[in-house]
């Protein structure tokens, strides 16, 4: 009777071990992509008042740099993305799949940040 339920129970045991891997996975991803999109607007916001036309380029850097040094493995593909929704507001938006342990399951994490452009503004001014 016991090697009857040894059996049963063993595929369900499995599964659930996968089950908490994959949410670990897909928790962890889900930060590295908010911590990346935030580190890009961060740069973003800093730089779009003095350099209007090369912030783009500069914030895309830094957000690839965090996804590298954070996860290059688990952050895959990303789609990074560059937002100007009002004219004195800026931000960084990221799509990226990431790494499944079930076959066939294709789960993408998905982190916006935006926020005011930094403008220096003299004593008076």
């Amino acid at each position: 009777m016991t090697a009857i339920e040894f059996v049963f129970l063993t595929p369900i045991l499995f599964f659930m071990i996968f089950a908490t891997v994959q949410f670990a996975l897909y928790f962890f991803a889900d930060h590295v992509a908010q911590a990346a999109a935030q580190a890009g607007a961060r740069k973003a916001r800093a730089t779009a008042d003095e350099n209007p036309g090369g912030w783009r380029g500069e914030a895309r850097t830094v957000t690839n740099a965090y996804i590298r040094q954070l996860g290059p493995q688990l952050v895959v593909s990303p789609n990074v993305t560059m937002l100007q929704p009002e004219p004195n507001t800026v931000g960084v938006e990221i799509t990226a799949r990431i790494p499944t342990v079930f076959p066939g399951l294709d789960l993408t994490v998905h982190a916006q940040s935006s926020g005011p452009v930094e403008r220096f503004v003299e004593e008076g001014g």
